[in-house]
């Protein structure tokens, strides 16, 4: 074999694997749901008592960005990694209130809210994490919870 071929070769070889590497780095990545799954749960703890209602939305939040960095979506903020996840969100504009009332209410500890505010924005944000797979979809949750009543 000749030596430009060789160093062709090579080359060719070199670039593939530099291509593959890039590729599994920045690949989305699945998220195991059961760590999402358990701090969904605590959160929905909250909202048994008014005054926690706070807490629910902002812990919601937190959850959501934490899934949202885990899927490895560009962006420093919350908001540009949630303009990122746009193509992934089934209802943007529920997620983009949910995210706004999670902001008001750390920048205004004292806000008042409204059980129906508190409602839409965690169903918000339970879609997202549905939408970029941190939580189960429902019809998954319906046979889970079907095949543990058969137990």
């Amino acid at each position: 074999m000749k030596l430009e071929l060789m160093l062709e070769i090579i080359l060719g070889v070199i670039v593939v694997l530099t291509l593959g590497i890039i590729y599994v780095i920045k690949r989305p990545k699945k998220l195991k749901s059961d760590r999402f799954v358990a701090s969904w749960l605590e959160l929905q703890g909250y909202c048994k008592n008014k005054a926690n209602w706070p807490l629910a939305v902002t812990e919601a939040d937190k959850l959501l960005d934490a899934a949202l960095k885990k899927r490895k979506l560009k962006g420093k903020t919350m908001g540009e990694r949630m303009v990122s996840a746009q193509r992934l969100l089934s209802d943007n504009d529920d997620t983009w209130f949910a995210h706004n009332l999670a902001k008001k209410i750390v920048a205004n500890t004292e806000i008042k809210l409204k059980e129906a505010d508190v409602k839409d924005a965690l169903m918000g944000f339970r879609q997202a994490l549905r939408d970029i797979g941190a939580l189960p979809d429902a019809s998954h949750e319906s046979r889970v919870v079907s095949h543990e009543g058969t137990k």
